[in-house]
């Protein structure tokens, strides 16, 4: 019998791949839209829904971002940015997320006027607010825009070192990947290292693992978004995998983007069977319409892992997040205890459908005691 989501929605689960413009509720979009006075293409959410998901189609990364013409629209006030805020908090807190990383760019938001301290400030009392009511734990990263001036990225990377240890957690650049490359925006990136700050970067999804390596060695990034394409240097691969530096996997993501041509395509199982630290997120909760619960669901259904698998992948979620070490040290503990609740039996879930052999098996079960 296969594993159901109502089991995986009761593991303990990261998100640290969550864009905070593409995850918020139909409802919420609506709801501003008319206290804003935004016009929108629809006013019912069955109506706007084909305006806001990108559905499985072959697309391209500049195709899927069309989604945040809209999103952004109603995201200019810091009631909006608070309330999205906390809503996703929320939603992440009901399929059981212990640990967000929400990111935006706040440059995005000061079409009405804000200030980049107002943007912030609106965003960090919405999480807070949310960690209070049902006890999740987040973090912030703040994204430079790939297509935007490498100014403007250091304005970011500023904005990060201020607010270190006051809610941001990292440095991230996004966007439109193919003819901006992440070299362009290393004075950012120099910034965020010269001050001890996590960076990761949004890279091997619309161009090749060129644009990885410029991530790792011009920028230094700690994490890699999405990494896609990896699969085509072999020297990069093992560099990764032999540096532990973690993928932000996005399957449904990747393939609404064209970054995989399908499910049975996408290189996540290779990577995981290789030993490449694979964590499972979301990227957009609306624009893609998925929850971490169901991303992990789609690993068992199409690649045949078991539940201990998904706990493999979980673990390596909270190994991979911007915490300082002793907090995620004692949180693995209390994650690994958790987990180790659910058996492979439960719900009839068959050992050998994992795409692991048993030694491989047993060393990232030993790995997954420490971060």
């Amino acid at each position: 019998m296969p594993l159901s989501l109502e089991l995986i929605e009761k593991l303990p689960k990261t998100d640290l791949h969550c864009h905070l413009d593409g995850s918020l509720r139909l409802s919420t979009i609506l709801d501003l839209a008319q206290k804003q006075g935004v016009r929108l293409p629809a006013d019912t959410a069955d109506g706007l829904m084909p305006h806001v998901f990108a559905g499985m189609g072959h697309r391209s990364l500049e195709d899927y971002l069309k989604a945040f013409d809209i999103t952004l629209a109603v995201l200019q006030t810091e009631e909006a940015l608070y309330r999205v805020a906390y809503e996703l908090a929320e939603d992440c807190h009901r399929e059981n997320i212990w640990y967000l990383e929400v990111r935006y760019s706040p440059m995005l938001h000061t079409r009405g006027g804000l200030s980049l301290t107002q943007i912030v400030e609106s965003v960090l009392q919405g999480l807070r607010a949310a960690e209070r009511d049902f006890g999740i734990r987040t973090g912030v990263i703040l994204c430079g825009i790939r297509s935007s001036s490498a100014d403007s990225s250091l304005r970011m990377a500023e904005l990060c070192v201020a607010y270190k240890n006051r809610g941001i957690v990292a440095f991230d650049l996004a966007g439109a990947e193919l003819n901006y490359p992440a070299k362009a925006h290393k004075q950012a990136f120099q910034l965020i290292l010269d001050n001890n700050v996590n960076c990761t970067a949004h890279a091997g999804e619309a161009y090749g693992p060129e644009s990885i390596a410029q991530a790792i060695h011009y920028c230094g990034a700690h994490r890699i978004g999405h990494g896609t394409r990896l699969r085509e240097n072999g020297d990069l691969l093992n560099y990764l995998c032999d540096h532990r530096i973690p993928l932000e996997v996005c399957i449904s993501s990747n393939i609404q983007t064209g970054a995989a041509d399908s499910f049975e395509t996408h290189p996540l199982p290779f990577y995981y069977t290789y030993g490449l630290r694979c964590t499972i997120n979301t990227d957009n909760r609306l624009v893609t319409n998925t929850t971490v619960s169901r991303e992990l669901l789609l690993c068992h259904e199409h690649y045949g892992f078991t539940l201990e698998d998904l706990k493999d992948v979980i673990v390596a979620g909270f190994k991979s997040a911007f915490l300082p070490h002793r907090e995620k040290s004692d949180l693995l503990k209390k994650v690994n205890a958790e987990l180790d609740r659910y058996r492979d039996t439960d719900e009839g879930t068959i050992k050998h459908n994992s795409p692991k052999n048993n030694m491989l098996h047993h060393l990232h079960a030993d790995m997954a005691r420490e971060p």
